[in-house]
């Protein structure tokens, strides 16, 4: 190999390793990996849904430039399904169906109730999640501090999770109750900071699969950027489920009414994160649903199952993350644990620690810090009582804003105050008497 060609090559590695995934813009039907009738049928049911609408106005609902379904639409008018209304500016008009055209659209919403955005085919799917792998974004020490700037973490955290998120793979934060897990799992996403693309539907055996879910995927402005509109961008998702969760939710939802089908959250969370939190609460056992999670983990592959039947292969390119108040060795055996490579232990804060929590806090809630309030706090309702929690200057600052409120006076660090929120939060433990 000459010395040009390998300067030449390197070259065109960087290039590659710098390009950002943005889907191009279809210029004619077949680059967009779907058939006419599949563009057809989606033209039938939204004109059944809307009654009138203009070429332009049907091209913008099913994502497609008005130069591709243009000639579908004048072939459609040929055969007398769609006729028109009126002609609504260049080249385009208002159409409405025949009586043809409706008894097209009847038959197609029996098939599938489906309006909306034409899908992507599964195939451009993969490349996309392949491009865009959450393991190509390495988060350092910066991105982590910025991601967690409103929590108090001690150092230890940081040099423990860092790497776990950096894995993009499996992760258990455990610990007791009130140390900061949730907070700390809901926030892992900011730790990213690429946007990414995917489809709002997928077409997948010839079934169309709903993937875009504003719940978990939000959306952000591509401002300049010329892509297709099949496709919307998004901040990396973040997908977080509870004690709700069972196995069923880990499949591809059916409607069979509508007949429309719709991604499960693993598969949303794809490129992301994906939040098991109070996991061993679940409805199933911790091994039932860890066994769910064996192949994803090891393979990062997953396999769902359509409902006409058809078994097919998806990425699973996500960091799952399991919270839980149990020691994970207590839930799951040596073989379960191996499988989830990384876990983060958050400790019960020191009381020096404490302090600095209460003195960051305070000032959230418009309160003054007093250093003698404090000594009343810990001296009278932890010290010897109970353990610190990270979760608890929050919660007494807050019923002390409450009280405040009830009774009209200004929010302070007062030992009257701190009496009172230590009554109700500690569900008026035995100590209180004669303070």
């Amino acid at each position: 190999m000459s010395f040009a060609y390998q300067e030449k090559a390197v070259i065109s590695i960087k290039d590659l390793s710098e390009r950002k995934f943005n889907p191009p813009v279809p210029e004619n039907l077949n680059q967009t990996g779907l058939n006419e009738k599949l563009v057809e049928n989606l033209i039938f049911k939204l004109l059944l849904s809307r009654g009138v609408m203009t070429g332009r106005q049907i091209a913008d609902e099913i994502c497609l430039h008005f130069a591709i379904i243009e000639p579908i639409l004048s072939d459609l008018k040929k055969q007398l399904f769609l006729t028109y209304r009126s002609d609504a500016g260049i080249n385009d008009f208002a159409y409405i169906l025949t009586e043809q055209g409706r008894a097209k659209a009847l038959i197609a919403s029996e098939s599938s109730a489906y309006v909306g955005s034409a899908p992507v085919p599964f195939s451009e799917y993969l490349k996309s999640v392949e491009s865009q792998s959450i393991q190509k974004e390495n988060p350092g020490l910066e991105e982590l501090q910025d991601a967690f700037h409103d929590l108090m973490l001690e150092k230890y955290v940081f040099y423990t999770l860092g790497p776990a998120i950096n894995s993009g793979r499996g992760v258990f934060l455990y610990g007791a109750p009130g140390n900061g897990k949730t907070s700390i799992a809901k926030r892992v996403h900011k730790c990213f900071k690429d946007d990414i693309y995917i489809p709002k539907t997928l077409l997948i055996s010839g079934e169309l699969l709903k993937f875009y879910d504003p719940q978990w995927h939000k959306a952000v402005e591509s401002k300049g950027l010329q892509y297709d509109k099949r496709w919307i961008k998004i901040h990396r998702p973040a997908v977080i489920v509870g004690g709700e969760m069972d196995l069923e939710s880990l499949g591809i939802k059916y409607n069979p009414q509508t007949k429309i089908s719709e991604a499960p959250l693993q598969m949303k969370a794809n490129c992301g994160t994906f939040v098991v939190d109070d996991f061993g609460r679940q409805r199933v056992s911790p091994q039932d649903l860890l066994n769910r999670w064996i192949l994803p983990l090891e393979k990062r592959i997953d396999f769902l199952t359509l409902s006409n039947g058809i078994k097919f292969q998806v990425p699973f390119d996500e960091l799952l993350i399991f919270c839980t108040n149990i020691d994970p060795k207590d839930l799951l055996d040596e073989a379960f644990l191996r499988r989830i490579p990384y876990k983060v232990k958050l400790k019960d804060p020191s009381e020096e620690k404490f302090r600095h929590i209460m003195k960051f806090m305070a000032p959230k809630y418009d309160i003054e810090y007093d250093a003698d309030a404090v000594d009343y706090l810990i001296d009278n309702y932890f010290r010897g009582k109970r353990p610190f929690r990270s979760c608890h200057p929050r919660d007494i600052l807050e019923q002390i804003i409450n009280a405040s409120a009830y009774q009209r006076i200004q929010p302070r660090l007062t030992n009257d105050l701190i009496k009172l929120a230590a009554f109700n939060y500690f569900a008026a433990m035995e100590h209180t008497n004669n303070k």
